[in-house]
């Protein structure tokens, strides 16, 4: 399983939140833009995309298969081969997928800086900064040749990812002199 660095949270107003993600993955950009934007890579490791139809404006739909999740919206942004936003149902937010030559240069690796912005309260919040990481965790295994078995998918990946997400979270203790 590859390393994904720690997402981030900025929150506003009490409830809205940006989540950002930003993993390098060393595949070739070409193959990562196949993962994030085509119903096809989507299926490996996040969700079922039908319809997804790839222009600005065009409808989407995601079903995650890992659940019972569906959220219906827009595409947002379309940059093909850079950016792909899907804007859907109000609890999933905004989704952003925004691509760029890794360090290794733009035939060996990408960087997928990801955004998500949504509402919800802090439970919720953690439970998205998890769930996108056991996510990105599984493009990279699919990246490797090895999509999700959904059938066989189990919570524990998150729910240690979602504890671990809570304690770096936690308030430090006050400090008396």
């Amino acid at each position: 399983m590859s390393e994904i660095p720690r997402g981030r949270c900025e929150t506003h107003d009490g409830d809205a939140h940006l989540l950002r993600f930003a993993v390098e993955l060393p595949h070739p950009l070409p193959d990562v833009w196949a993962a994030v934007a085509t119903p096809e890579g989507l299926a490996g490791w996040l969700c079922a995309a039908d319809p997804l139809e790839p222009r600005l404006g065009g409808p989407v739909t995601l079903r995650w298969l890992n659940g019972d999740t569906v959220v219906s919206g827009r595409v947002t942004a379309w940059d093909p081969e850079y950016v792909a936003e899907y804007t859907v149902g109000p609890t999933h937010g905004r989704i952003r997928f925004h691509l760029e030559p890794g360090s290794a240069g733009g035939a060996g690796s990408t960087v997928l800086r990801f955004t998500n912005e949504t509402r919800g309260t802090r439970a919720y919040r953690l439970d998205c900064l998890a769930g996108w990481h056991d996510h990105f965790e599984l493009l990279a295994d699919a990246l490797d040749g090895t999509p999700a078995d959904w059938g066989s998918w189990s919570a524990e990946r998150w729910e240690q990812l979602r504890r671990l997400y809570e304690r770096d979270e936690a308030p430090w203790p006050k400090w008396e002199p």
